[in-house]
């Protein structure tokens, strides 16, 4: 039986080319799988960075919607797998129901989520702490990403994964997520009752500075009164960098085990 294509959402700061590894680890198991960019987003990490404005003032609505297109394009409904803003669009589009499956890994924090762990504050404050950031592109420094992602891994890795991967990025999303709670219409509300949508795997790294393990227990907490399939996985070790680092194959074979049991 064939599996449904897999499409992988990246978060804030990385380019969707950092999902290439989870993609031929995928294929290798059988699936069809691809990442789709962000709106603006250039088609590698040094365009990226030569060309950040492309970028700005982009925000989780009109990020959601560019995925909706994308998923138009294919034959299927994929499973969709997304890391930190990524898992909060793909609980978006798996909830709309236009995903199969999907596999939050540790997603940026949804509507109704009131959890703000003071290392979270510390990763964020940099961009909020300036409301015109809203509608710049914000770019980490070496420090900045090596306590936001690299926190949990040796500081020369987390030096090689930023010179690798990150790239400027839309700084509205992040004050989207970080207002939620005051917002009317929140373009982080999810619908988390519905009991129709396919199965969803959260995925926590114990050591994540940006999004806390308790904050990713708090959304799994959000799901409670829907019928519909909601697991959860920490691994007690790992930071934000999780789907990155040295350690990665861990965290993808465990997407896969899951979906294997799980998924359609």
């Amino acid at each position: 039986m064939a599996h449904p294509p897999v499409v992988f959402v990246h978060g804030l700061w990385m380019h969707a080319s950092s999902w290439n590894p989870w993609i031929e680890r995928f294929a290798a198991a059988g699936y069809q799988a691809s990442a789709a960019d962000w709106p603006g987003d250039p088609a590698s990490v040094q365009e990226a960075r030569t060309n950040p404005r492309s970028m700005a003032d982009r925000g989780i609505e009109e990020i959601v919607e560019h995925h909706k297109r994308y998923i138009g394009g294919l034959d299927e409904r994929p499973i969709l797998v997304g890391h930190s803003i990524g898992g909060l669009i793909v609980q978006r589009l798996l909830a709309e129901d236009f995903a199969v499956a999907a596999v939050a890994i540790d997603p940026a924090p949804i509507k109704g989520v009131l959890r703000l762990p003071v290392s979270s504050l510390k990763v964020a404050f940099p961009v909020l702490r300036t409301r015109g950031n809203s509608r710049r592109t914000v770019t980490l420094t070496r420090e900045q990403f090596r306590y936001g992602f690299g926190n949990a891994i040796a500081e020369e890795e987390s030096d090689g994964l930023f010179d690798q991967w990150a790239i400027p990025g839309p700084a509205r999303p992040l004050f989207e997520t970080a207002f939620a709670a005051v917002t009317l219409r929140s373009p982080a509300w999810v619908d988390v009752k519905n009991p129709k949508r396919g199965p969803l795997l959260f995925i926590a790294g114990g050591r994540d500075h940006t999004v806390p393990a308790s904050v990713v227990r708090a959304a799994h907490r959000r799901y409670r009164k829907s019928a519909a399939v909601t697991d959860i996985c920490e691994f007690p070790d790992r930071g934000h960098s999780l789907t990155l680092d040295r350690g990665w194959p861990e965290i993808a074979d465990a997407a896969l085990g899951w979906l294997s049991a799980k998924a359609p």
